[in-house]
């Protein structure tokens, strides 16, 4: 029997650190190669860890509400044979060295600049990494302890020590956090007999920041547009059960906006750009995020990777696997970031229109209603006839920093187009 190190694998761009919410596997259980081992939370998404090796828990590491940052050990298995580490540690973490041995230059690098130590206490948990940046940054203990953080159990994330600083050092552009507008501007809510108080969960928490902090960041705008969509409700339900039969996924109206999206990005590249201070990052991938509501009633935007790549049966297929895998709490943390232009169905629920909510750091967001009958004025070559039509509003929402109404107004326009001009007699 030798000793495996089960890894902290990377969770995608930016994600530095999880916390362990709970321990499927207790000390001296057999596992499973591939069988999950723990559950984790970060800042963006919950998930749990595979082990790559068969074995027994031997130690766990890292306890529950403990922090690990990518690299890491948190357990010891007991395995039969010599393993590999650092070969399997490359296929658990998927992680180039230099990701790991860059975090750890620049743990070094912070504590190299310790002004004063920064302690835990019962009440407030601080992770390594926020520990160093306030030390880094020279942020004291009681600095750091009028923080109120976001994290699970109020812990003060990386997202919200490096926003403080931020805000720190540019105090008349600072943007109130939501939280201390909530302790400083709101009065408090006066409970009458029978109101019930929830708290609000981990993911609530993270989505309430993030739609004040994107609301306080770009100046919204939205333009609305009706569109007819007749061709294609009438194209859908005759291919439906064909579509069905043939590719093994039901064909949704939502592929086919998403197309229609990436062709319109693709004449006006200047709709999938994100904002970093007065310069303008102009994205070569088109990765359209889509907004899906989950059974708790929180909100959370897979995102498909390189859209226009697609043709429909991918599209498909692939709106499918991340819709059914968010309602299941299966995303992996890669799968909702690196979006570049984001769309919701609020026709889902009935809804016509919508004045959407941009995610940050994207600079549009595409609302789209519900289809609804509509009589109509029908041009032919005979004269103009009145018609039963299938309408849709598209709300359109877009950063007046970068945006204007031009560009915003003639992106929803050319999506419209393209929605139009659908061809009934296209195959399955």
């Amino acid at each position: 029997m030798s000793d495996y190190k089960l890894i902290l694998p990377s969770m995608g761009e930016g994600v530095m650190e999880a916390t362990v919410t709970n321990w499927i596997k207790n000390i001296g259980d057999s596992i499973a190669e591939d069988e999950s081992v723990v559950e984790i939370a970060t800042d963006k998404v919950d998930s749990d860890v595979p082990s790559p090796v068969a074995g027994v828990l031997k130690e766990i590491l890292i306890p529950v509400d403990g922090v690990a940052k990518v690299g890491e050990a948190i357990a010891i298995l007991s395995v039969d044979g010599d393993v590999a580490q650092v070969e399997t540690t490359s296929k658990t973490t998927d992680t180039p060295n230099e990701v790991v041995e860059a975090a750890s230059t620049l743990e070094q690098e912070m504590t190299s600049t310790i002004n004063e130590p920064i302690s835990s206490s019962d009440d407030k948990f601080y992770s390594p990494l926020v520990k160093s940046i306030a030390q880094a940054e020279g942020i004291s203990q009681q600095e750091l302890d009028r923080i109120q953080g976001t994290g699970s159990g109020n812990r003060v994330s990386k997202e919200d020590i490096l926003a403080y600083v931020q805000n720190r050092q540019q105090p008349q552009a600072a943007v109130v956090p939501v939280t201390e507008k909530a302790i400083v501007k709101v009065a408090p809510v006066q409970l009458a007999s029978g109101d019930e108080v929830i708290e609000m969960d981990r993911m609530r928490k993270i989505i309430a920041k993030n739609m004040v902090s994107a609301k306080q960041v770009a100046p919204h705008v939205t333009s609305f547009l009706e569109v007819d969509v007749t061709n294609i409700v009438l194209w859908r339900n005759r291919v439906k059960n064909a579509f069905l039969a043939k590719e093994g996924e039901k064909i949704t109206f939502m592929p086919i906006f998403i197309e229609a999206i990436a062709k319109a990005i693709k004449d006006f590249p200047m709709i999938n750009v994100s904002v970093d201070g007065d310069t303008i990052i102009k994205k070569k991938n088109i990765n359209i995020g889509m907004a899906a509501a989950l059974p708790s009633g929180n909100l959370i935007v897979p995102v498909i990777k390189n859209a226009d790549q697609y043709n429909l049966a991918g599209l498909a297929k692939k709106v499918n696997d991340l819709a059914n895998r968010a309602r299941q709490n299966k995303l992996k943390p890669d799968e909702i970031q690196g979006g570049t232009y984001t769309i919701t169905n609020i026709g889902s629920f009935g809804n016509v229109l919508g004045t959407p909510i941009i995610p940050q750091p994207q600079v549009a967001i595409m609302a789209v209603g519900a289809i609804v009958k509509k009589p109509a004025v029908i041009e032919t070559p005979q004269g103009d006839v009145i018609g039963i039509r299938h309408k849709m509003y598209l709300s359109h929402a877009y950063d007046h920093r970068v945006v204007d109404g031009a560009l915003g107004g003639m992106f929803v326009k050319r999506v419209a187009e393209y929605l139009e001009a659908f061809d009934m007699d296209r195959p399955v």
